[in-house]
This record gives C-alpha cells, structure tokens and sequence, in this order.
C-alpha cells in the first residue's frame, strides 16, 4: 500500500487529489491531510473535503507530528512551503510529487539538491494532455526551424497568483531549447507602446487571469501565409490530481533522484526525426 499525505487538503487541488486517489483501484491511499492551523477544515474528515464521501482520515494542521503514517507527499501548495515540505521529506527519507508553480531557479536547485537523497516527481504541469503538447512543441520547433514567430498565451482563473504559469514557461522551455536559445534571453512578457519590428528571435508571452479558467495555454508559431497553433485546454483540475496521482504511484518504485512527468508517460523515450 502506497501511504500518501496531501498537503493543503482543503484546497481546490487538494481537495481533487483527495477524490482523485480515493477513485483509484489500486494500493494507495490518503493517510495524512493537512490544512492551516486557522482552516475551518481542520479536524474534517479529508474524503468529505474532497468527494463528500468519508474515508476515516480527519484533516490536521501539523505533518511532522505524522511522519510515521506516510511514504510520499503531494504538494500543490506554494514555493515557500513546498520548500518547507521537501525539507522534511529529505530529512526523513519520503518521496514527494511537487506540482507547486511559480517556483524560483534557486528554489528549483534546492528541489535538485534534494533530488540526491530522495525520489522526486518535479512538474509545473501534471496533466497527460500537457506533456504530450511538450513533446509536440519539441517536434513542431524543430521542423519550422527559425522561419517562424512564437507567441505563447495562457489564460487561469483570478485567483492565481504567478504569471506567466508554470506550464507556459515550460512550454517557452521546451520551444526554446529545441531551437538552441536561452529562454531568458529570447522571452518577451507582454508589450506596450510604439515599438520597432519584431526581433524574429523572440519568444512572447501573454497572460489572462479571469473568472474560473482552470487553464488554457496556446503556442503560435506564425509565419507570413501561415500559422500552426498548438492547445491544450483543461476543463476540470482533476485532469492534474490524476496525473499526479499516476506520478505518485509511477515513483514508489523509483530510486533517489528528481523526474519529470516526461519520466512518469514514458515520453523521454519516444523519439522523432525531421528529414
């Protein structure tokens, strides 16, 4: 049986990973569900916060005082907890599935640090459909090669805090090294005013947060008489509790080190050739 703490169960994707794992056939289960000290959840049973159905595991607000009751941890919480968990997870030897976004290049470095002690599932996306477009990116890069402007949109709900998201960056990532540029060079977030042409090396970026768009992210790459589009759209948050759940029980067999979603679909196998 793989024993699994949620963090952040009261959350709008806690509360989905909870159902998510709880629909599952398989050997694994919520053991741990955590909330804020100040949660009006706290004490709830964790299966009522996520499918109304009970399964026997009431919310707490402290993990270290469980850390026999668990063997990996879903984070979809922020950086400076995340950051908080993984230092447990290290010290006590548990794996952890992080999907938390926003997360800094030193606060990504940490996450690999500790990658060197533990098994890590690392993924600013965990949907199935996301990755696949990552390898699509890869591909669709390559063979437009630089005869093409790229253009990046995402659109989320209100009430995400980090802009551009996780996944979008990812996606500039991927098109990026396809094409041998550094993302941080290349990339363009938003415009404004007069400008000149556009540098044909670029990389935009656009952001929309409004009402309760779960995720919606679209990669153009645009010539003059064409253009091919790439999308993916998410409808429920379910799609990334189930994803995580699969990297959850992907990585219980896995040894020390930090993967990818790419790692847990097999997709870092396939591999396509532009004649």
């Amino acid at each position: 049986m793989i024993r699994v703490a949620i963090v952040g169960a009261a959350g709008r994707m806690g509360r989905n990973l909870v159902e998510a794992i709880g629909r599952k056939k398989s050997d694994i289960s919520v053991t741990v569900a955590t909330v804020l000290a100040d949660d009006a959840c706290l004490d709830v049973d964790s299966g009522v916060l996520g499918s109304g159905v009970g399964n026997g595991i009431e919310s707490v607000s402290d993990l270290s005082n469980h850390l026999d009751q668990f063997d990996l941890l879903i984070d979809f919480t922020e950086p400076e907890a995340s950051l908080s968990h993984l230092a447990i997870c290290q010290q006590h030897q548990k794996a952890m599935v992080i999907g938390t976004t926003g997360i800094s290049a030193e606060q990504r470095q940490l996450i690999y640090e500790a990658g060197e002690n533990i098994p890590i599932v690392f993924a600013p996306n965990m949907s199935v459909g996301v990755n696949l477009c990552f390898k699509l990116l890869e591909q669709a890069a390559r063979v437009l090669g630089d005869d093409v402007d790229i253009e990046i949109s995402e659109a989320h709900h209100r009430f995400k805090k980090d802009a551009p998201s996780g996944t979008a960056l990812r996606m500039g990532e991927v098109v990026a090294g396809a094409l041998g540029r550094d993302l941080q060079q290349v990339a363009v977030y938003g415009r404004e005013g007069m400008g000149g042409d556009r540098d044909p090396a670029t990389i935009g970026f656009s952001t929309v947060r409004a009402g309760d768009i779960v995720g919606d992210h679209t990669v153009t790459f645009a010539s003059l008489g064409e253009r091919v589009e790439i999308t993916h759209k998410a409808s429920s948050r379910m799609t990334f509790a189930n994803g995580a759940v699969r990297a959850a029980i992907w990585l219980s067999e896995k040894s020390a080190g930090v993967y990818s979603m790419q790692d847990v679909l097999g997709l870092d196998k396939i591999r396509f050739e532009v004649k």
